[in-house]
């Protein structure tokens, strides 16, 4: 049985997760509700826990591929032996789309018979000005 610590964090809070060798998933170039105006009113006070998130966040196309990949990497180091697994999901600010993409992956993974621990690094920090197209 193994243990999966997936982290969900935020690159912009500067204090990334460390583990050795985790599998690193990376969210930036899914939709963001704080950068789209026509849902920034309403989704921007929730995070990646609310569905009406979750759904905005899989509507981007290859979102479902990302969860797959992460989900397929996952099970390929369980069935390698691997006991420990962590896993890194990060956006920009941690609220959003990190955690929409972890749950949704805890989720899928849960049909295993392994221990699964979820942890929202910045879930609860305020939400970070949006980047300009410049400084991504």
């Amino acid at each position: 049985m193994a243990t999966i610590r997936i982290t969900s964090y935020g690159t912009g809070h500067h204090d990334d997760p460390t583990a050795p060798d985790p599998v690193v998933v990376d969210t930036t170039s899914l939709h963001n509700p704080p950068d789209d105006p026509a849902v920034r009113s309403t989704l921007t006070q929730l995070t990646g826990r609310h569905p009406d998130v979750a759904a905005y966040v899989l509507a981007t196309p290859g979102a479902h591929q990302l969860l797959d990949t992460a989900r397929r990497t996952v099970e390929q180091r369980i069935t390698d032996g691997q006991q420990h697994i962590d896993v890194h999901i990060h956006c920009y600010g941690g609220r959003h789309r990190s955690v929409a993409i972890a749950e949704l992956l805890a989720a899928d993974l849960s049909v295993l018979d392994d221990y699964i621990h979820t942890h929202h690094r910045h879930i609860n920090h305020p939400i970070l000005p949006t980047r300009t197209p410049a400084a991504r």
